[in-house]
């Protein structure tokens, strides 16, 4: 109807389209029949055009053609159908090409998770002038009855499911995780609300930043309570300066530092080293090796029955694990009422900087497995196949947060 109005040019894009069928053409054809609108438009192989005003549909996919609409020009309308797929860096790309004055994004998707970019850029914290609308099936004036009883069956068997299905409520959990959001967000100020005397050692894992768009992160925990973080741009030739900024606030907490030492990291003790010996005061610094074999390899881990070598890949893998376990343990003390000593679980405090950017983080990563079966964390490589940023604060929390003198090989087991 707009088309047949004004002059316009409609860009619609999906994330894959492999061939235009795939894409809003069919749909458009569809309604144009529909309103019986065929002398109206000239529909081609590729494009769609009204024969009064001249306006037009063209059709993209994100994944092979973004470079394509980089170069296009005068675009009123961008129409991004199923976007829920759309990420931050095509984004970066998409947004710019509308430069018009007045021409509009039409982000139209099925909520999936929280954590997408998608939900959390256009509905948590959409940007100014934005139109939000929620529409669900309850709007319909078409729907069969047979759908309807569908939907009624969907929502007497499974609430919850039928929420996200049906009403558009994004899923707090990606079960393919390490770590659940949601046992993260029960985390926060849990020590509290268990009346829980937090105590222990002062522990500030230090995640350093390896070439590129990688930052450097620091997170500070005291017992079970992760309670202060950190994080800012560092380039290789900086590892000193990273260094000094870290002990000086290790420093200050009373901290150990425990650091990731592969890649630029593996000299971070010597600098540590080189700070303590210009300094009255010293700083205890310990090394984490990611990719290093796993801590006491014959004992079983947890309820498995398999020994930590048959069931984890390296060191990240059980760490990560671990660190989930006692999440998992705050979860159910507190949903649950199930009992557990204070250093089996973890805690979160509310006031934390980086709060929301850690909890994004760790809940991110998803599962994986080697060959022979043992699972492993999925990598800072896969996760930029995702487009999804090095996980820097999640590791600092990781390290932060690791069983006794995990380091050094004799934690609890």
């Amino acid at each position: 109807m707009l088309a047949q109005c004004m002059k316009l040019r409609f860009l619609c894009t999906r994330q894959f389209q492999n061939k235009i069928e795939e894409s809003v053409y069919t749909l458009l054809k569809i309604q144009i029949e529909r309103f019986d609108w065929q002398a109206k438009f000239k529909i081609t192989d590729n494009k769609i055009v009204c024969l009064t005003t001249g306006s037009e549909f063209v059709f993209y996919g994100l994944w092979r053609a973004l470079d394509e609409i980089k170069s296009l020009e005068s675009i009123d309308i961008h129409w991004a159908e199923e976007a829920h797929l759309l990420t931050e860096p095509q984004w970066e790309i998409i947004d710019p090409t509308l430069r018009k004055e007045s021409s509009q994004h039409w982000i139209v998707f099925n909520p999936r998770l929280m954590t997408d970019f998608v939900y959390k850029r256009f509905v948590t914290r959409p940007p100014t002038d934005t139109i939000c609308r929620k529409l669900n099936y309850t709007e319909n004036p078409f729907l069969s009855e047979t759908i309807k009883r569908v939907i009624e069956a969907a929502k007497a068997e499974d609430y919850e499911h039928y929420l996200h299905i049906y009403e558009g409520v994004p899923l707090n959990d990606d079960e393919t995780c390490v770590i659940k959001r949601s046992w993260l967000q029960v985390a926060i100020d849990a020590h509290i609300k268990l009346e829980i005397d937090v105590s222990g050692a002062h522990r500030m894992g230090f995640d350093v930043a390896d070439a590129g768009e990688d930052a450097c992160a620091t997170v500070a925990s005291h017992g079970p309570l992760s309670y202060w973080s950190d994080s800012w741009r560092a380039s290789e030739d900086e590892l000193l300066k990273s260094c000094t900024r870290v002990w000086h606030v290790a420093r200050a907490h009373g901290a150990k530092v425990i650091y990731d030492a592969i890649g630029v990291g593996a000299t971070a003790g010597a600098k540590f080293n080189e700070i303590n010996a210009g300094n009255t005061g010293r700083v205890e610094h310990e090394k984490f090796f990611a990719g290093g074999s796993v801590v006491k390899p014959d004992s079983l881990y947890a309820d498995s029955r398999l020994k930590n070598k048959d069931f984890f890949n390296n060191v990240k893998a059980q760490a990560w694990w671990l660190v989930a376990d006692r999440l998992r343990n705050t979860y159910n003390a507190v949903n649950n009422g199930q009992r557990f000593e204070p250093d089996e679980m973890l805690f979160l405090d509310s006031k934390m900087p980086n709060l929301t950017a850690m909890i994004d983080e760790l809940s991110t990563p998803k599962k994986d497995y080697d060959l022979a079966g043992r699972v492993k964390v999925e990598s800072k490589k896969d996760l930029a196949k995702r487009n999804v940023s090095s996980p820097n604060l999640a590791d600092a929390y990781i390290m932060a947060n690791l069983p006794g003198e995990f380091g050094r090989r004799s934690f609890f087991g």
